[in-house]
């Protein structure tokens, strides 16, 4: 298979799950595997910046608000909550790569992941249907929100967007509510992320592994235009839809896996 066409691949794969509660880390690890690949962690990580800018223009009256609209207080409470969510990410994630943590690579801890949150996706839309969902943003809420994505970013196959948005409806917060601040921390979260390894990249302390920097680019871009379809479709269809179909899907995919590896073995 040509080099470039890997690289579309993945973009692909992740653009269509980095914001759909079903894991992209999981799902690019299965298909690295599938098509015998093995991707830097630069490349993936960049490819995931690629992914989270799509967000910018869906949201951008957010995005300008916290830019230009200071003088609201509302767009002063946003900036704020954002950043100690933020934060909380970005210190955790500091020491874990100071400590040298990586994620785990195998397979069966993605297909358990994958079968243990499709089961929490099933109870928490369970619990909402007997509750009174708000749409406000409480602080507890917002550090709730940085410390599941540090969840996230240890368990592969956990979903940073199914992590922040579960555990957001599970404290009380609407699901559209949940999925909009979400995506709004997943700009700076991953960015920063790719930022961090692009510095060590530069600076020859983390290898770019695979094809070089025009195999990242084509992912990037792919990634970017793709993710942004899947997020503009995903902002309606939260509007008026479970995630049940997501935690179907999960269930499913983290059998399936679990009873090829059993083959496999």
């Amino acid at each position: 298979m040509p080099h470039w066409l890997d690289a579309i691949i993945l973009g692909l794969i992740e653009g269509i799950t980095e914001f759909i509660p079903v894991s992209s880390t999981a799902h690019l690890l299965i298909a690295e595997k599938f098509l015998s690949l093995k991707e830097s962690d630069v490349f993936n990580i960049v490819i995931q910046g690629g992914a989270v800018l799509a967000v910018i223009p869906l949201f951008w009256k957010q995005f300008s608000g916290m830019i230009f609209g200071l003088a609201e207080q509302k767009n002063r409470e946003l900036l704020a909550k954002l950043t100690v969510a933020f934060a909380i990410t970005a210190i955790g994630g500091y020491i874990l790569d100071k400590r040298g943590f990586r994620l785990p690579e195998e397979l069966h801890a993605v297909a358990w992941a994958l079968l243990v949150g499709g089961i929490v996706i099933f109870f928490v839309e369970f619990a909402e249907k007997h509750t009174k969902p708000s749409d406000r943003l409480t602080w507890p809420l917002v550090v709730a929100f940085g410390l599941a994505q540090l969840i996230a970013a240890v368990f592969p196959g956990a979903s940073r967007s199914g992590t922040t948005i579960m555990l957001a409806m599970l404290l009380g917060m609407a699901r559209p509510a949940a999925t909009e601040f979400t995506f709004l921390l997943g700009v700076p979260s991953i960015l920063a992320a790719g930022a961090w390894k692009l510095l060590k990249a530069l600076k020859g302390t983390e290898a770019v592994e695979g094809h070089g920097w025009s195999h990242i680019t084509i992912g990037f871009v792919v990634a970017a235009v793709t993710s942004f379809f899947v997020v503009r479709w995903l902002i309606r269809y939260v509007q008026t839809h479970t995630f049940n179909s997501f935690a179907i899907y999960r269930v499913i995919a983290g059998t399936a896996l679990l009873i090829w590896l059993a083959k496999a073995g």
